[in-house]
């Protein structure tokens, strides 16, 4: 999909830049990096450094940054949408109306950012400064002792000490119930794969009328 953009809005300014939130590091990323045939810049970011300093909590959510370095969108979730949810976990399907609102979510969002490629600051859907500000989730100390467990946890557990990071990095979802980044990254260190079995799902469900992707406001 980023790949398939940027090649379209190659006599533009617009430069996608992917970040793999991914604690087991190169050898995790690399294959769908690699799938991806990615012609723009790939990172790597094993400490979640990205995430801890624009406040993302789940994939895919983006930032929008001009040629000035300003950011004209603050996090929000990046075309994605709720319809996995309905999904037939024993077919692997899903209803063809929740089909349908997925690649509409998708499509919506990569038409802003077709706008924004072509019109740059006159684009719609560049926010005024005021209205970034006001939508920028700002983290909170709690937050933020749960974004140092977290990396402490997984240093921990790198260097051999799986018991004790296991116990930092429950302490940091605890303190960031809301960051399925946190909850992934711990369901996989512990068994690769583990981010989309039954724990994933339970969770899932555990948030009853709540979003799992907050929508975009386009």
């Amino acid at each position: 999909m980023w790949q398939a953009l940027f090649e379209e809005l190659n006599d533009t300014n617009f430069m996608p830049l992917a970040v793999a939130l991914d604690s087991r590091g190169v050898e995790a990323a690399r294959p769908w990096i690699e799938a991806a045939k990615s012609t723009y810049p790939s990172l790597i970011d094993e400490n979640h450094r990205v995430a801890a300093l624009y406040n993302m909590v789940n994939v895919p959510q983006a930032v929008w940054i001009d040629e000035d370095g300003v950011i004209v969108r603050p996090t929000e979730t990046a075309g994605a949408s709720e319809a996995f949810r309905k999904l037939d976990r024993t077919t692997g399907k899903m209803p063809p109306e929740e089909v349908a609102a997925s690649k509409a979510a998708k499509a919506a969002y990569l038409d802003a950012l077709r706008d924004w490629a072509r019109n740059g600051s006159k684009s719609k859907y560049v926010l005024s400064a005021k209205e970034a500000v006001s939508r920028t989730k700002l983290v909170t100390p709690e937050q933020a002792l749960g974004n140092a467990y977290f990396r402490l946890g997984e240093h921990l557990i790198r260097t051999g000490r799986v018991e004790q990071g296991n116990g930092y990095l429950d302490e940091a979802k605890r303190l960031r119930p809301e960051s399925w980044a946190f909850k992934r990254q711990a369901w996989n260190l512990d068994e690769p794969g583990k981010a989309s079995g039954p724990e994933f799902w339970a969770a899932v469900e555990a948030l009853g009328d709540e979003h799992y992707y907050e929508p975009a406001q386009l």
